[in-house]
């Protein structure tokens, strides 16, 4: 919830702002927040929506691989850590560069948990309510974005919008913490992690070599009876550095192979990016469009408090409602279509309307809809793939939706209305992309699918590809230690 708070603030009439303007009387109003206080052009503002999705593009699928064979709450507490500086950062920038880069690093902190936190929560849920708890999770989405607009409001009115940032660093530092101090957990589709203790001969060899100065090392070291020199000892490290890194790459294009020919993950990613689009640019310019259409005193109050309510409702709803459907890909399809179809109807006829009250209706009755497909479209990533790809597929969707979807929406939002002048027109062309989302989900109720959670072939992943290269017989001729799973064995969805 503080890392979409974050997405709020920033999109907030109080820590926004608004740029200076000068009327035909040469007579100029003095700029306020962000965009007052670097002079920023809206294409420049909507950058700074964007550029925090570099960070997360970047860091996400390096947060995916590492989770083969790091605790996932260390390398979370790693990226929260990242977004507390880079959020003290921007409340302590001095220009439109410097807050651009922290916006970037605040991207980090997302990616540690995209990759991570759906599938560990899809591992602990009830088998019938797995749904519900995904939407629970996903309800902070819209709830954050929502308290953000209200916090920034507020902040930016009566403080200063650089404490708006300074607030959010401190908020997340425990987090950051805990992530480093809690007990280490175990993904499905994967080894545990104590199974790195149980190392081959070469790996001890490496091992040896990180603990030792090679310079300070004289005559022959015994490792398995026979005398290895320092040099041999350095020259395997690396041979075996260089193979293990070789291993992890040939691994992730195999990975992203799978993917790619995955029928079902494809439709339902693209559909998302559509939808995503809109959501992007809603959640930025959204106060502001509210404000310039229909002359809102309040637009930061009214589209928080409506996002909050609509946003806890529809996704909590959506979970329940696939759960009830009984939760297959199938359902989630259709229950994807139609509600992202109807709730384009009530958004685009919510903007049609010159009525605030009127808009204000049907406006929360689109927004219940749509945020009722949060849930759904992410049970059919985490289910449409082996449990050993749910990191990495819910990484790539991530990157996909935002570098496809809410980091191009928001600039070119930006160029359209300036070049157009009619918030209006501009809203209403946005929202009309949200019937390609539908469009896309439809496609996915016709196409075959199977719930591969359940596949039984899927077997546990060592952290380290060179650990099942062989296994050492004991005195009975029974498998040792390095043996670190079954290859039948994998825990059950």
């Amino acid at each position: 919830m503080i890392n979409y708070l974050d997405r709020g603030t920033i999109a907030s009439n109080g820590v926004n702002g608004k740029k200076r303007t000068c009327d035909d009387k040469g007579i100029c109003k003095s700029g306020s927040g962000i965009q007052g206080d670097f002079d920023l052009t809206n294409f420049q503002d909507g950058l700074l929506s964007s550029a925090f999705m570099v960070g997360l593009l970047v860091s996400s699928p390096v947060f995916a691989s590492l989770a083969k064979s790091h605790n996932p709450f260390r390398l979370i507490g790693v990226g929260l850590s990242v977004f507390t500086l880079a959020t003290a950062g921007c409340g302590a920038a001095p220009s439109f560069w410097f807050i651009a880069i922290c916006r970037m690093l605040v991207g980090v902190g997302e990616a540690s948990f995209i990759s991570l936190a759906a599938p560990f929560i899809d591992d602990n849920a009830p088998i019938s309510q797995k749904t519900a708890w995904l939407a629970v999770f996903y309800m902070c989405i819209p709830t954050g974005i929502a308290f953000g607009y209200v916090y920034g409001g507020l902040v930016g009115e009566h403080l200063n919008w650089r404490y708006a940032f300074w607030g959010e660093a401190l908020l997340m530092f425990p987090f950051a913490v805990f992530g480093f101090v809690v007990k280490p957990l175990q993904l499905k589709g994967f080894s545990s992690i104590e199974s790195k203790k149980a190392l081959t001969p070469m790996e001890t060899v490496s091992a040896v070599t990180d603990d030792l100065d090679a310079s300070k090392v004289k005559g022959p070291i015994l490792v398995g009876g026979d005398g290895i020199s320092a040099d041999e000892l350095n020259k395997t490290s690396k041979s075996l550095d260089i193979h293990n890194i070789l291993n992890r790459l040939s691994q992730f294009g195999k990975d992203m192979k799978v993917l790619l020919v995955d029928k079902v993950y494809v439709v339902n990613v693209l559909g998302y990016v559509a939808y995503t689009f809109v959501l992007g640019a809603y959640g930025y310019w959204g106060p502001k469009a509210g404000y310039n259409i229909y002359h809102m005193k309040s637009a930061d109050m009214l589209f928080g408090g409506i996002t909050v309510v609509c946003g806890i409702f529809g996704t909590i709803a959506g979970g329940f409602i696939l759960d009830h459907m009984s939760a297959t890909i199938n359902h989630a399809f259709i229950l994807l279509s139609g509600a992202t179809f109807l709730g384009a109807i009530s958004c685009f006829s919510a903007f049609c309307l010159r009525n605030l009250y009127g808009f204000l209706v049907l406006f929360a009755v689109g927004e219940l809809l749509l945020f009722a497909a949060q849930a759904p479209v992410n049970f059919v990533c985490l289910h449409c793939v082996k449990p050993s790809l749910r990191p990495l597929a819910m990484a790539m969707s991530t990157v996909s939706i935002h570098i496809f979807g809410d980091v191009p929406s928001s600039p070119l939002f930006g160029v359209v209305q300036d070049h157009i002048n009619n918030w209006r027109t501009t809203t209403l062309m946005l929202t009309s992309i949200f019937v390609l989302a539908a469009g896309f989900w439809f496609i996915g109720i016709f196409l075959p699918s199977v719930d591969k959670c359940t596949d039984e072939n899927e077997t546990q992943v060592s952290p380290n590809p060179m650990v099942d290269m062989k296994t050492l017989p004991d005195g009975n001729g029974d498998k040792g230690p390095a043996e670190v799973q079954d290859s039948n064995f994998r825990p059950p969805c």
